[in-house]
């Protein structure tokens, strides 16, 4: 008995099928691991984000409280949200004399410049328990005022 072409193609189309069922499932899963990789990674960029805006906002607070200690650090510490925290310190590092209109170093006019170094740590967390996915950030901020020339402000 001699086969006919369309005998001798019986089931390939239920196998080309199949084949084809089998590259669209794979497409359509890598593409949803891809979708879920880049939503985690936007999350952690908004919580960091956070994390640093938090930072800034205790810089900030810091400052705003003029309370400039030569003697002893200024720490705040201030919830931002329900999830965010933010500690500040403002600590004392030296004085420098103000030279005079000359310019002269180590002849001063009675006035000193106070050195300060401020820090703010903020964490940001996702819940209320701690992940791998909280993030924290830290700021730093030099400036001075100048004062008087006493040994304390």
């Amino acid at each position: 008995m001699k086969q006919t072409f369309r005998q001798r193609q019986r089931g390939a189309a239920l196998v080309v099928g199949l084949i084809l069922l089998v590259v669209i499932t794979v497409l359509a899963v890598s593409g949803m691991n891809t979708a879920t990789t880049e939503l985690a990674m936007a999350r952690n960029d908004q919580t960091f984000e956070n994390a640093f805006q938090a930072a800034e906002t205790g810089l900030e607070e810091a400052l705003a409280q003029n309370t400039f200690d030569t003697g002893s650090p200024t720490t705040v510490t201030k919830p931002i949200t329900s999830n965010e925290s933010v500690t500040a310190t403002i600590d004392f590092e030296d004085s420098t004399i103000v030279p005079d209109k000359a310019f002269s170093l180590g002849v001063g006019t009675g006035i000193a410049a106070y050195h300060f170094l401020a820090e703010a740590t903020a964490e940001s967390n996702r819940d209320s328990s701690p992940t791998d996915r909280d993030a924290t950030a830290t700021h730093t901020q030099a400036f001075y005022i100048v004062g008087p020339g006493s040994p304390s402000l």
